[in-house]
């Protein structure tokens, strides 16, 4: 009888892992290409109201009405992604991401008039088929996420060797970024990396707990919710501030299509790791699904290479022709090679200036 109750626990186990109808699979992927739109159009909103405001020069842009209806969309359309991971499987709805470039474009080309480019078509083309290979080959069955699984994943041995190994990597590159004052994109970026898996898997399990108490199996009283809960904040604020450095530190054309693939990768591999979900997945889907990977990150690098750069003013010089009395002559700054070159030259130069102009 005993052996017979165990047995009966460990199909009803597996049947609570692997259960999950077509529609909501369809649904997950529908939710989240909509989000992923609702992103690019508010992108693109509160691109338009900084052109705006900086053409008119009036108030500063958060008293503009269409700067605040752009970040409400924003704040739906994360808010439809967050949905989608109770649906579908993160390995899925991390690399739909690339949806909102695409639609970012398109956007921006339709209405704000920005100029196409041939990279832009080969990479939007690049990414809609990637896009179709991950939906068409991703593993079409999720779990059912409920506290109990949620536990019984995050005391699994493969995840907590996975955890380690995480935490080991993020020390040894927070040592090198904040000790040895190493600032390349890789490090920072991977920084972000190794925290948004940790994003993903507190995500997919808040959202999947609360999907299924609003569908009658209430969640909320287990104390590993609020476990992810907790998890999935410090994660996002963390992963934010990494994000923001790298975005001062770096081009945003840089930035972005790095962000997307070590996110993207970062999300996989914590969908396979926690959630098991290339678990009993045939061997073609999962190389077609890295194929359509691979096209959705060409495609993403293609589209962010011809964005326009935005340089970074050094916080140690300021524009010339904004100093009052100051001639022409005061915006030139020392070539390399001559005698002049330098910090103290270039202050004997504004010094010099400033006599004349005062005789």
């Amino acid at each position: 009888m005993e052996n017979a109750s165990v047995s009966a626990q460990g199909q009803a186990h597996q049947a609570q892992i692997m259960e999950n109808p077509l529609q909501n699979y369809l649904l997950g992927i529908l939710i989240s290409i909509c989000g992923n739109v609702l992103i690019s159009f508010s992108l693109n909103i509160q691109k338009y109201a900084h052109v705006r405001q900086a053409q008119r020069g009036s108030k500063p842009y958060y008293t503009s009405g269409v700067w605040w209806c752009g970040v409400t969309l924003m704040g739906v359309g994360e808010l439809g992604n967050f949905a989608a991971y109770g649906f579908a499987p993160a390995s899925l709805i991390a690399p739909l991401g690339c949806v909102s470039v695409i639609a970012s474009v398109v956007i921006s080309v339709v209405f704000l008039k920005e100029t196409v480019y041939t990279s832009d078509i080969v990479g939007g083309t690049l990414a809609i088929t990637g896009t179709y290979l991950l939906v068409t080959f991703a593993p079409h069955t999720s779990t059912h996420i409920t506290a109990h699984l949620v536990q019984y994943y995050f005391i699994s041995w493969h995840f907590l060797l996975y955890l380690l190994i995480e935490i080991i990597l993020f020390c040894i590159l927070l040592y090198l970024y904040k000790r040895r004052n190493v600032k390349h994109i890789v490090v920072v970026m991977l920084l972000v990396a190794l925290l948004a898996s940790l994003t993903v898997i507190s995500v997919k399990a808040v959202s999947g707990m609360i999907t299924e108490s609003i569908q009658g199996q209430l969640q909320l009283i287990y104390p590993i919710f609020y476990v992810m809960l907790v998890v999935m904040v410090a994660s996002c604020g963390f992963q934010i501030k990494f994000l923001n450095q790298a975005m001062k530190m770096f081009d945003a054309t840089e930035v972005v299509p790095i962000n997307f693939v070590f996110f993207t990768a970062s999300a996989i591999v914590a969908g396979i790791v926690f959630y098991q979900e290339f678990e009993g997945l045939a061997l073609l889907n999962i190389l077609m699904f890295l194929l359509g990977c691979l096209l959705s990150f060409l495609g993403i690098f293609l589209i962010a290479r011809n964005r326009p750069k935005i340089k970074q003013q050094d916080g140690n010089f300021i524009e010339m022709n904004r100093i009052p009395g100051r001639t022409r002559t005061d915006k030139v700054q020392p070539e390399a090679k001559t005698p002049t070159y330098g910090s103290l030259a270039a202050k004997l130069m504004c010094s010099s200036a400033g006599q004349t102009d005062e005789s």
